[in-house]
């Protein structure tokens, strides 16, 4: 029976140190069968030894998202593959600080730097009526949020290129910059999971993590308008040096937002009008 079936997994999951060994274990169920499993079903052997060989991954540490080949992000279903970010739950909360500047502006125009499978970038473009461009220099990522983006009507400019560089003609003209950048620093514990994520989409450069963070403030300060804002996410231990730097490349009402957990989550940060 499937209950069995599930109840093994678990405790292989649990034993190998997954996080979440219930839960996974029933999403890889689902993922095998295309359906919720009947807990008293009976277990067809080509379904098993399926479910099997994903729950053996699962166990070696393969993200869940890779093994299924999707990862899920507010109200998005997009396709999820090594060599691109898996986009993390808290990036959610994120994304409900962007919205929450653009709210009741005409025709915003929003740009998202480092938007990795695109998840940031869609989002905002479904949910509002954002002009969204949105800039990629990993290939990988690029083509992952083409496709992304072409489930969900194409609504996103996309563009590959390196984000402390493109984007010159929008200068002085964007009102909302938001970005999920590499921030993560060379002496950071990961998780194995996390590990399996492309180094260029983790590590921000210097030994604090902030090369990458601190050139994207200041290109963000290029790009928006006088009164336009900054969303960057960050480190939980990165808030106070973020702070300190868009004070000193000239924004305002520089502030940093908590996850659920409590912990500093994004930089929150407006263009002096000046």
């Amino acid at each position: 029976m499937w209950a069995d079936a599930i109840r093994q997994a678990r405790e292989r999951l649990a034993d190998a140190g997954v996080a979440s060994p219930d839960a996974d274990a029933r999403s890889l169920a689902q993922f095998v069968l295309g359906r919720r499993p009947v807990p008293n079903d009976a277990v067809v052997p080509a379904d098993l030894e399926r479910f099997e060989d994903a729950v053996r991954a699962r166990a070696k540490r393969v993200p869940l998202q890779h093994i299924e080949a999707t990862m899920y992000f507010r109200y998005l279903e997009l396709e999820s593959r090594p060599g691109v970010f898996v986009v993390r739950p808290e990036t959610e909360m994120v994304v409900d600080a962007a919205l929450a500047e653009i709210r009741g502006v005409d025709d915003p125009l929003v740009v998202d730097l480092c938007t990795g499978s695109g998840a940031i970038a869609i989002s905002i473009a479904t949910e509002t009526n954002a002009r969204v461009i949105a800039v990629e220099l990993s290939k990988e990522a690029f083509e992952s949020a083409v496709r992304n983006n072409a489930r969900y009507g194409s609504l996103v400019t996309l563009v590959q290129g390196d984000a402390r560089e493109e984007l010159d003609h929008y200068a002085r003209g964007v009102d909302l910059v938001v970005t999920n950048p590499p921030y993560v620093a060379p002496w950071h514990d990961l998780s194995p999971e996390v590990r399996q994520d492309p180094a260029m989409a983790l590590f921000g450069g210097g030994e604090d993590g902030l090369e990458l963070p601190i050139a994207l403030v200041e290109r963000a300060h290029q790009l928006l308008r006088p009164g336009g804002i900054l969303i960057m996410e960050h480190g939980d231990e990165q808030g106070p040096a973020l702070c300190r730097v868009a004070e000193e490349r000239g924004f305002v009402e520089v502030s940093t937002g908590q996850d659920l957990t409590g912990r500093d989550r994004w930089l929150r940060a407006r263009k002096d009008i000046r």
